[in-house]
């Protein structure tokens, strides 16, 4: 039997620059090694669209990693400090981690109509999420859940972070994340109980601004739901993705494109693929809705609405693969370009997170705990 994957830890402790130390020092040759193939594949989706520009593709990660300065001070001294002790170009590190967004960038800056969108070539990579108010799980519970689906060679990189600040200055809560190494936080919870997750839409209108992760990594520190998302309602956005947060009290999601959100309240279970819902955005998606976001969107959809949930019962959704290539499960060999790299289940209310790496029937689930 095929051995299951397994989720590295990292503990780090202290200020943003030793948070960031931390994990430079402790990830050093998966940092390097993830920069270069980033660097690789976002050269192939780049030319994939007609674009050789990869000097401008780098300078618009320096820009929006300048725009961080400003914006999360505490985010851009653990970066920089995180790229120093990992020994690579922080621009370089910022911009492969935010790859998405910075691509966007290049590749969808104007606003257009969905019929120019419908030339361009479309790429099937893309995250599911799972939003369950108490009403609708076994217990009572609100459980927020989400796969990572990204790049196959992204799998090599995945690992989770439990930063316990110590000081800083905004006031940071202990937080465990799961993301790929040297990289902000993608998805994760606080020890206030507050889970945030995402997935990717693409959307015209893109701008040199605060990507994903950085949003994310913010929002992370937040008090309660509510102000995860304002965090990134309010922020100077690069580009389009869908987020998610949850607390004890409920769960919520918005769809952003860089200029404009759309709120959805969860008084009923949500579901997010990668292709926009809100008919204002779908108008200037920069790529048509496929095969696989439109099924798994209908496949989870009618999933959370047979029953009440719980940890195992999404565990077995997430492991889903009646929808072969166009599952919910997605493996390398389905040759799409993408993979299902992490799955993550939050239970606010008791501080619960568990997490994988890989694959819901191939990563070994692991328990992340608060201090």
């Amino acid at each position: 039997m095929t051995a299951l994957l397994q989720l590295p830890q990292i503990h780090v402790r202290g200020t943003p620059a030793e948070l960031g130390r931390g994990q430079g020092e402790q990830l050093k040759p998966l940092i390097g090694a993830f920069v270069e193939q980033r660097l690789r594949a976002a050269k192939v989706y780049l030319y994939e669209r007609g674009i050789r520009d990869e000097q401008t593709f780098r300078d618009l990660g320096r820009r929006c990693l300048e725009a961080l300065k400003s914006w999360d001070n505490d985010g851009w001294v653990e970066h920089m400090a995180l790229a120093e002790a990992a020994g690579v170009d922080a621009v370089d590190l910022y911009t492969t981690g935010n790859m998405t967004d910075i691509r966007d960038i290049l590749a969808l800056p104007q606003k257009t109509d969905s019929a120019a969108s419908a030339a361009i070539t479309v790429d099937a990579e893309g995250c599911t999420t799972a939003l369950i108010p108490g009403s609708h799980s076994a217990d009572g519970a609100v459980i927020a859940a989400q796969t990572w689906d990204l790049n196959p060679t992204d799998l090599d990189y995945v690992v989770s972070i439990h930063r316990q600040p110590t000081e800083g200055t905004t006031i940071n809560p202990e937080t465990w994340s799961v993301t790929c190494a040297g990289c902000p936080s993608l998805m994760g919870m606080n020890a206030n109980g507050v889970a945030v997750g995402t997935t990717n839409i693409k959307a015209r209108g893109s701008r040199v601004g605060i990507p994903y992760l950085s949003l994310l990594h913010k929002a992370l520190r937040s008090p309660d739901r509510a102000s995860a998302l304002k965090a990134i309602i309010e922020a100077p956005r690069a580009a389009a993705h869908t987020y998610w947060a949850a607390d004890a009290s409920g769960v919520d999601d918005i769809e952003c494109t860089a200029i404009s959100h759309v709120k959805r309240r969860g008084d009923r279970p949500l579901t997010r693929t990668n292709h926009c819902q809100d008919p204002s955005n779908a108008r200037i998606e920069g790529e048509a809705a496929t095969s696989s976001s439109k099924a798994r969107l209908a496949r989870v959809t009618g999933w959370l609405g047979d029953g009440k949930q719980s940890v195992e019962r999404l565990k077995a959704m997430f492991a889903d693969r009646s929808d072969g290539v166009d599952s919910v499960n997605r493996f390398p060999e389905d040759n799409q370009g993408t993979s299902t790299n992490a799955c993550l289940i939050a239970i606010p209310a008791r501080r619960e997170l568990h997490a994988c790496r890989g694959p819901s029937d191939r990563g070994e689930w692991v328990l992340l705990r608060f201090g």
